[in-house]
């Protein structure tokens, strides 16, 4: 009988802790419920929208704490180019079209055989041989080691311009007279071709 007694004493304390706890997880189901019920929808999209916020941020904490220690990957079409510049001198249309579109894919061409840089720089204003020279004589400021004219005030202006500057390599393109430091190319067919020929000829004279 002592027996059964003890075991009556033992579960009574469990039954009552199970109704204290199922009470206090009813007051806390009811605080919540009018907690909710007070909040405004403008309170529950804000808190909504802190909470993608602090999840945002907590993903992009791990994506930046990745360290890889792979070595980077070299970009094949990257090209090293040498020291020498090649420049070409346009009239107001640039390269879009003409004559000065072969003589720039010539350049171009030449450039990927010896890596010279290449640029050019359209005369805008008056479309003269005195309004083209201070364009020109930027270009040789800027230290072009071969200069190409196409254009009639252009080659003018270079073709006046070259005996002063013996060092460097001019290319007129449809005008001038060939001399010691001065090449002449002809317009017409295989432009292109030959533009390339006599850049990469004064490339590598300069070697």
């Amino acid at each position: 009988m002592a027996k059964q007694v003890r075991q009556v004493t033992q579960a009574r304390p469990t039954r009552e802790a199970q109704s204290s706890a199922g009470g206090r997880l009813a007051v806390v189901g009811r605080a919540a419920v009018v907690w909710l019920r007070s909040l405004s929808g403008r309170a529950i999209a804000l808190a909504a929208a802190a909470v993608a916020v602090v999840g945002a941020l907590v993903v992009t904490a791990v994506l930046l704490s990745r360290h890889d220690d792979r070595p980077p990957i070299p970009d094949t079409r990257a090209r090293h180019y040498t020291e020498t510049d090649a420049c070409l001198l346009t009239g107001q249309s640039g390269i879009a079209a003409g004559a000065a579109a072969d003589v720039w894919q010539g350049m171009q061409d030449a450039s990927r055989a010896t890596h010279a840089r290449v640029s050019y720089s359209a005369v805008t204003g008056e479309q003269s041989a005195g309004n083209a020279r201070p364009f020109l004589n930027g270009m040789l400021q800027r230290s072009c080691d071969v200069v190409l004219a196409v254009g009639g005030p252009e080659v003018t202006a270079a073709a006046q311009t070259a005996p002063q500057h013996g060092k460097v390599a001019f290319v007129l393109v449809g005008g001038g007279h060939a001399s010691r430091n001065v090449t002449t190319v002809a317009v017409g067919d295989g432009l292109r071709d030959h533009v390339t020929a006599a850049v990469e000829r004064a490339v590598r004279d300069r070697s």
